[in-house]
């Protein structure tokens, strides 16, 4: 399973999901399920999303057991 850091990081940049969808070009919507973890992003979008959070894609989104605040 695919899981993130994409609302942390928004939040902490002060972007709604409104605004983070704008700037990646997506509707909020999708920004709202990749947070959720209801869909993966494409690597495009991967790219995009992790350059308006200023990281790496690899520091975003991680897989089930290698990642941000697993063991």
């Amino acid at each position: 399973m695919l899981h993130n850091c994409v609302k942390e990081l928004r939040t902490r940049f002060g972007f709604s999901q409104t605004k983070l969808a704008n700037r990646v070009g997506v509707t909020r919507q999708t920004i709202g399920f990749i947070e959720k973890g209801d869909f993966s992003p494409s690597i495009t979008l991967s790219l995009k999303i992790a350059k308006e959070l200023n990281v790496s894609v690899d520091e975003l989104f991680w897989l089930e057991g290698e990642g941000y605040n697993e063991e």
